[in-house]
Protein backbone atom coordinates (compact mmCIF):
# COMPACT_ATOMS: atom_id res chain seq x y z
CA UNK A 1 0.00 0.00 0.00
CA UNK A 2 3.11 2.04 0.28
CA UNK A 3 3.12 4.72 2.56
CA UNK A 4 -0.07 5.27 4.39
CA UNK A 5 -1.05 7.79 7.46
CA UNK A 6 -1.03 5.43 10.93
CA UNK A 7 -4.83 6.28 11.48
CA UNK A 8 -5.93 6.26 8.09
CA UNK A 9 -4.25 2.06 8.46
CA UNK A 10 -6.23 1.70 11.93
CA UNK A 11 -9.38 3.10 10.55
CA UNK A 12 -8.81 0.16 7.67
CA UNK A 13 -7.67 -2.36 10.59
CA UNK A 14 -11.05 -1.83 12.15
CA UNK A 15 -13.26 -2.27 8.77
CA UNK A 16 -11.32 -5.28 7.65
CA UNK A 17 -11.31 -6.53 11.55
CA UNK A 18 -14.94 -6.34 11.60
CA UNK A 19 -15.48 -8.19 8.38
CA UNK A 20 -13.06 -10.93 9.20
CA UNK A 21 -15.24 -10.94 12.67
CA UNK A 22 -18.37 -11.34 10.35
CA UNK A 23 -16.35 -13.86 8.29
CA UNK A 24 -17.44 -11.88 5.01
CA UNK A 25 -13.40 -12.10 3.88
CA UNK A 26 -10.74 -14.68 4.83
CA UNK A 27 -7.38 -13.86 6.77
CA UNK A 28 -5.98 -10.77 5.56
CA UNK A 29 -2.26 -9.04 5.42
CA UNK A 30 -1.95 -5.30 5.30
CA UNK A 31 1.23 -4.65 3.41
CA UNK A 32 2.46 -0.75 4.21
CA UNK A 33 4.85 2.15 5.58
CA UNK A 34 4.22 4.57 8.13
CA UNK A 35 5.85 8.10 7.82
CA UNK A 36 8.51 7.94 10.65
CA UNK A 37 6.96 9.70 13.51
CA UNK A 38 3.86 7.34 13.74
CA UNK A 39 6.05 3.88 14.46
CA UNK A 40 9.61 2.04 14.45
CA UNK A 41 9.80 0.35 11.40
CA UNK A 42 10.02 0.56 7.72
CA UNK A 43 8.17 -2.41 6.83
CA UNK A 44 4.79 -2.75 8.52
CA UNK A 45 2.86 -6.35 8.67
CA UNK A 46 -0.94 -5.82 10.15
CA UNK A 47 -1.92 -9.66 9.92
CA UNK A 48 -6.08 -10.01 10.08
CA UNK A 49 -6.17 -13.34 11.17
CA UNK A 50 -8.42 -16.01 13.34
CA UNK A 51 -5.92 -17.69 15.20
CA UNK A 52 -8.70 -19.99 16.26
CA UNK A 53 -8.66 -21.23 12.38
CA UNK A 54 -5.06 -21.45 11.89
CA UNK A 55 -4.32 -22.85 15.57
CA UNK A 56 -2.52 -20.58 17.34
CA UNK A 57 -2.76 -19.10 20.90
CA UNK A 58 -1.13 -15.59 21.67
CA UNK A 59 2.15 -16.39 22.64
CA UNK A 60 2.95 -18.74 19.87
CA UNK A 61 1.25 -15.72 17.17
CA UNK A 62 4.25 -13.17 19.15
CA UNK A 63 6.56 -15.75 18.64
CA UNK A 64 6.21 -16.25 14.73
CA UNK A 65 5.76 -12.62 14.47
CA UNK A 66 9.39 -12.28 15.88
CA UNK A 67 10.99 -15.37 14.03
CA UNK A 68 9.16 -13.83 10.61
CA UNK A 69 11.49 -10.69 11.55
CA UNK A 70 14.11 -13.06 12.67
CA UNK A 71 13.96 -14.90 9.40
CA UNK A 72 14.52 -11.94 7.21
CA UNK A 73 17.16 -11.02 8.97
CA UNK A 74 19.32 -14.22 8.58
CA UNK A 75 18.43 -13.95 4.79
CA UNK A 76 21.42 -10.76 5.26
CA UNK A 77 23.14 -12.49 7.41
CA UNK A 78 22.30 -10.51 10.62
CA UNK A 79 21.98 -11.84 13.47
CA UNK A 80 19.02 -11.26 15.34
CA UNK A 81 17.23 -12.46 18.17
CA UNK A 82 14.36 -12.20 20.64
CA UNK A 83 14.92 -9.78 23.76
CA UNK A 84 16.01 -10.54 27.15
CA UNK A 85 13.06 -10.80 29.59
CA UNK A 86 10.84 -7.49 29.02
CA UNK A 87 12.38 -6.49 26.20
CA UNK A 88 9.67 -6.71 23.65
CA UNK A 89 10.52 -7.48 19.92
CA UNK A 90 13.71 -8.47 17.96
CA UNK A 91 16.89 -6.88 18.16
CA UNK A 92 20.43 -7.02 16.96
CA UNK A 93 23.05 -6.63 20.24
CA UNK A 94 21.54 -4.04 22.10
CA UNK A 95 19.28 -2.75 18.89
CA UNK A 96 15.98 -2.95 18.41
CA UNK A 97 15.86 -3.72 14.33
CA UNK A 98 11.76 -4.74 15.12
CA UNK A 99 8.86 -4.11 17.03
CA UNK A 100 5.95 -6.11 17.42
CA UNK A 101 2.48 -4.74 19.03
CA UNK A 102 -0.82 -6.57 18.54
CA UNK A 103 -4.01 -6.39 19.85
CA UNK A 104 -6.56 -9.80 19.42
CA UNK A 105 -10.51 -9.08 19.55
CA UNK A 106 -12.91 -12.35 19.51
CA UNK A 107 -9.57 -14.34 18.45
CA UNK A 108 -8.72 -12.06 15.60
CA UNK A 109 -5.60 -10.11 15.50
CA UNK A 110 -4.67 -7.06 14.85
CA UNK A 111 -1.66 -4.46 14.64
CA UNK A 112 1.28 -6.57 13.92
CA UNK A 113 5.18 -5.67 13.28
CA UNK A 114 7.49 -3.04 12.11
CA UNK A 115 10.91 -3.98 10.88
CA UNK A 116 13.44 -1.44 10.11
CA UNK A 117 15.17 -1.24 7.17
CA UNK A 118 16.85 1.45 6.06
CA UNK A 119 14.93 4.47 7.90
CA UNK A 120 16.36 7.73 8.60
CA UNK A 121 17.96 6.61 12.02
CA UNK A 122 18.15 10.28 12.78
CA UNK A 123 14.34 10.49 13.65
CA UNK A 124 14.96 7.89 16.57
CA UNK A 125 17.15 9.25 18.58
CA UNK A 126 14.83 10.31 20.88
CA UNK A 127 13.05 7.05 21.01
CA UNK A 128 13.50 5.07 24.26
CA UNK A 129 13.13 1.00 22.80
CA UNK A 130 11.09 -0.43 25.21
CA UNK A 131 11.22 2.21 27.89
CA UNK A 132 14.63 0.73 28.17
CA UNK A 133 17.08 3.57 28.19
CA UNK A 134 20.29 1.68 27.42
CA UNK A 135 19.23 0.31 23.92
CA UNK A 136 19.71 2.22 20.97
CA UNK A 137 17.44 1.75 17.39
CA UNK A 138 18.83 -0.13 14.49
CA UNK A 139 18.43 -0.96 10.61
CA UNK A 140 18.96 -3.87 8.73
CA UNK A 141 20.70 -1.48 6.16
CA UNK A 142 23.36 -0.01 9.43
CA UNK A 143 24.09 -4.00 10.47
CA UNK A 144 24.68 -4.88 7.09
CA UNK A 145 26.61 -2.21 6.14
CA UNK A 146 25.94 -2.54 2.71
CA UNK A 147 22.95 -1.20 0.11
CA UNK A 148 20.05 -3.36 -0.01
CA UNK A 149 18.23 -4.17 -2.57
CA UNK A 150 14.75 -2.05 -2.44
CA UNK A 151 12.56 -1.45 -0.14
CA UNK A 152 9.65 -3.06 -1.78
CA UNK A 153 11.96 -6.52 -2.14
CA UNK A 154 12.80 -6.77 1.41
CA UNK A 155 9.29 -5.94 2.12
CA UNK A 156 8.24 -9.02 -0.21
CA UNK A 157 11.12 -11.12 1.74
CA UNK A 158 9.45 -10.18 4.80
CA UNK A 159 6.29 -11.32 3.68
CA UNK A 160 7.64 -14.23 1.86
CA UNK A 161 9.18 -15.39 5.41
CA UNK A 162 6.00 -14.43 7.53
CA UNK A 163 3.94 -16.38 4.92
CA UNK A 164 5.82 -19.58 5.57
CA UNK A 165 6.20 -19.20 9.03
CA UNK A 166 2.10 -19.52 9.15
CA UNK A 167 1.93 -21.84 7.12
CA UNK A 168 -0.14 -19.96 4.17
CA UNK A 169 0.99 -21.24 0.91
CA UNK A 170 -1.23 -19.31 -1.74
CA UNK A 171 -1.09 -15.42 -1.59
CA UNK A 172 -3.45 -13.29 -3.50
CA UNK A 173 -2.42 -10.01 -4.41
CA UNK A 174 -3.96 -7.10 -4.42
CA UNK A 175 -2.99 -4.21 -6.35
CA UNK A 176 -4.01 -1.82 -3.02
CA UNK A 177 -1.32 -3.37 -0.94
CA UNK A 178 -4.11 -6.20 0.79
CA UNK A 179 -2.68 -9.71 0.80
CA UNK A 180 -5.68 -12.23 1.36
CA UNK A 181 -3.86 -15.51 2.41
CA UNK A 182 -5.03 -19.34 1.80
CA UNK A 183 -3.40 -21.59 4.80
CA UNK A 184 -2.82 -25.41 3.43
CA UNK A 185 -4.46 -28.10 5.83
Amino acid sequence: MGTVNYLEALKLQEKLLSERKAQKIGDTLLCLQHPPTYTLGKAVLYPILSLREIGLGARKYVEQLELTMIELASLYGVKASVGEKGETGVWVGDGKIGAIGVRISGGITSHGLAFNIDPDLNYFKHIVPCGIADKRVTSLRKETGTVLLTEDVVHDQLISCFARLFGFSDLIWRENGLCSETKDL
